[in-house]
């Protein structure tokens, strides 16, 4: 009987398309239409971003917050046809509280009339002050620190007065817009702040100690002699909920809003889910629709790093609003990975934020994308030459016609380039001493494929660090469970809130020690970070197939997924993983299953060819355990399925096993891999651990513990061997040192599950 374990969570998300040629009349619509869609004023759509990352000491900078406002900025351009010269970014030196004040009131107050469209966004540090209305029961209102925020002298020991944008002001500002249909986005948080690990919080200490300025609370007084409101009409609408439209906040009054690092930028974490989400959707969802699914994915996003975060969303809709649109617009109906930006002869530049943070490293160089038409239609290549952070730069590929794109072009991804050298990025503990620091650099620069990381500086996956006195009383706070002993040593997530089960060891071992014995632990969660880049293909393949998880022996469906634009489906709720049966939740939105539920899977090609599947579940220790194929004496039609069949695994009758949900409990995934070309590499492979495990002639799954690296590497082998060998410009593109994956012939997709104890 095979027990399948857990594993944290890997959010995934996708991509792409394929490729044909381009006419200059096609480019020439397109553009016109493009400038069409930015001229629009009726109604006029205004937005004032706001990004603070200088902020002077002693409060503590972040790295993000001006990347989301150029994440909004794009966003806001291309997907929901907002004219350039209508979006005001205030960063940084340019943040001011009287700048922050004055920009609401020009840009938008003064010019948004009635049925126009408002966004304000603001990324930043968050605190609280006393609230002398005491609005909330703990009495205090969350404010935005402006960048020219001063401490109080003596602080934090003593108060004092501070001039930060009080909730109250926000209000007043958004009762005097003339319009109802307005969208505030708040990426900071009013609880915690400094670092976590390698993740910096967007917020400052606050509360009993900290009072609003005279200066703050007189702005206040003369917009309610503006807007004729009585202190105690005030009161009563505040307390009511929020003056127009819609506030959505990146986390919950009591949680940490991430300020994340990524491939090679910063983002928040709230931002980057949110945008890359719209990039991807095709059908304009409620507001309320798409803050949970968006929810769900900035959850997933920190849960992946060891934080939790949840966004809430507030609102004060018309009856005639209550099913509108997010930011009050109809979205382009074609979802896209990246936007041509700028266009020198056959040279572009790219904006690329629609891609999953997961695989972004797959898109640094030799990627290749499909440019679409207005109508969606495939019209030409591009290949991306470099990348840094969410900007790249490409080239036209030749085609039958001598092609001129113009800025505004949308691209989907077509072929994905992951590099042969993939690494796993640890990063070293603050805690320890220099001595200790050095050693852990030079046993882990000994191991092949890791880098070690000083935190705070780039992406890290894993933290390699002792279980202090301190951290064990804050996870176990957390409520973090199995923790290990005071003093040893092992893996945390980068908040290091949380820990990698089954990583540490006595408290007694050396740093060398620790690193050796981890050896085979590095080399399971590189071969996982390696799934993960193919994994991101959800959202951009073009196979037509589609899995189910089920409970066995009934009809019960647990979790669908399917690759969205080969089956032309809109999910239930837009998440390309979708709950059926009414079974229980968990926050992140994965179902939860008690130990001894047994399960099957069921995958569906709806291709007019065969496909070839892997089915592969990967636990929190780092074994992967594959489901299917599981007939290790027969050749490679072992893993075929054929077209417009289903197929049931484990299959009643004929497979002499049974998956059975067993512990660890936790947060589990099942990988599944469908393609067009054989998977003989991998198979052959998988027959040798077969033999050697004396499983050659039984039907059943194979743990691959020892081997995962070498299995994945052979995976991936074989779906660039398809890729390749293909009849299109494309396959001729990829450099030597990366393997492709060819979103016409791969569908990658995952369900996670939480184990619970019956």
């Amino acid at each position: 009987m095979s027990n399948i374990k857990r594993r944290h969570f890997l959010q995934l998300a996708g991509s792409t398309l394929a490729t044909v040629g381009i006419s200059q009349l096609d480019i020439m619509h397109q553009g016109h239409r493009y400038a069409q869609v930015l001229a629009q004023n009726t109604p006029r759509k205004l937005a004032l971003l706001v990004g603070i990352n200088q902020y002077s000491a002693p409060i503590t900078p972040l790295e993000g917050c001006v990347t989301d406002v150029k994440l909004q900025q794009e966003l806001l351009i291309h997907r929901f046809g907002f004219n350039p010269k209508d979006i005001l970014t205030l960063t940084d030196q340019k943040a001011t509280r009287q700048g922050i004040l004055t920009a609401f009131e020009e840009h938008l107050i003064n010019q948004a009339k009635p049925g126009d469209v408002v966004v304000f966004h603001f990324s930043g540090h968050g605190s609280r002050v006393i609230d002398p209305n005491r609005d909330q029961p703990d009495g205090f209102n969350s404010t935005l620190v402006p960048v020219d925020r001063k401490l109080p002298e003596g602080y934090p020991i003593t108060g004092g007065v501070v001039s930060d944008i009080m909730g109250h002001t926000l209000f007043l500002l958004m009762s005097a817009l003339k319009t109802e249909n307005v969208t505030v986005v708040l990426d900071c948080c009013y609880s915690g702040g400094g670092t976590r690990g390698n993740l910096r919080v967007r917020s400052l200490s606050g509360g009993e100690d900290l009072k609003p300025s005279s200066v703050e609370l007189n702005y206040q007084k003369q917009w309610l002699g503006r807007l004729d409101l009585s202190p105690e009409k005030f009161i009563e609408l505040r307390r009511k909920g929020v003056a127009k439209g819609v506030v959505i906040a990146s986390a919950r009054r009591d949680e940490l809003a991430a300020d994340m690092s990524f491939s090679d930028f910063h983002a928040g974490a709230f931002t980057y889910a949110l945008t890359q989400y719209l990039w991807q959707q095709t059908n304009n969802q409620s507001i309320n629709n798409a803050i949970v699914n968006v929810g769900r994915s900035t959850a997933a996003l920190a849960y992946q790093q060891g934080n939790y975060q949840n966004p809430q969303v507030e609102s004060n809709l018309t009856q005639e609003n209550t099913n509108t649109p997010i930011y009050f617009t109809p979205q382009q109906a074609i979802s896209a990975e990246a936007v041509i930006t700028k266009v020198e002869n056959n040279q572009v530049e790219l904006w690329l934020g629609g891609l999953d943070s997961q695989t972004l490293e797959a898109f640094k160089k030799g990627a290749i994308f499909t440019a679409l038409d207005s109508q969606g239609r495939q019209r030409g290549l591009v290949k991306l030459e470099s990348r840094q952070g969410l900007i790249g730069q490409g080239k036209l590929l030749s085609t039958k016609q001598n092609l001129q794109l113009q800025p505004g072009t949308l691209l989907q991804e077509r072929i994905r380039s992951i590099p042969n050298n993939l690494t796993l990025k640890i990063g070293i503990d603050q805690s320890f001493d220099n001595n200790i620091t050095q050693q852990a650099i030079k046993s882990l620069q000994a191991l092949v494929r890791i880098e070690p990381k000083q935190l705070g500086t780039s992406e890290v996956q894993y933290i390699f660090g002792r279980m202090t006195q301190a951290k064990y009383e804050e996870l176990q706070k957390n409520r973090v469970k199995n923790l290990p002993q005071v003093g040893s040593l092992g893996l945390f997530l980068p908040s290091q809130d949380a820990i990698i089960p089954a990583s540490f060891g006595e408290n007694r071992e050396t740093v060398q020690q620790a690193i050796t014995r981890l050896k085979p632990k590095f080399k399971s969660l590189l071969a996982a970070r390696i799934i993960k880049q193919v994994l991101g293909n959800t959202n951009s393949s073009r196979l037509n197939v589609t899995v189910s998880m089920n409970i066995a022996d009934s009809q019960k469906i647990i979790a669908e997924t399917f690759a969205i634009r080969g089956t032309n489906k809109v999910p239930v709720d837009s998440n390309p993983t979708v709950p059926v049966s009414p079974i229980k939740f968990s926050e992140l939105g994965i179902p939860q299953l008690t130990v001894g539920t047994q399960i099957a899977f069921q995958i569906e090609n709806k291709e007019s060819s065969h496909l070839y599947v892997s089915i592969l579940v990967i636990d929190a220790e780092g074994t992967m355990t594959i489901i299917y194929p599981n007939d290790w004496s027969a050749s490679e039609t072992a893993a075929l399925i054929k077209p417009k069949q289903k197929l049931v695994v484990p299959q009643a009758g004929i497979d002499g096993f049974k998956l059975t949900i067993g512990e660890p409990l936790g947060i589990a995934e099942a990988l599944v891999i469908a393609s067009t070309t054989p998977l003989r590499t991998s198979l052959k492979v998988l027959q040798t651990i077969a033999k050697r495990s004396g499983l050659e002639n039984r039907r059943s799954p194979m743990a691959v513990n020892d081997d995962l690296l070498e299995v994945t590497d052979s995976l991936l082998n074989d779906l660039d061997a398809g890729t390749r060998n293909g009849d299109n410009v494309a396959t001729t593109e990829l450099p030597d040192n990366v393997r492709g994956i060819d979103t016409r012939k791969l569908a990658a997709m995952a369900i996670a599950f939480e184990v619970l104890r019956g």
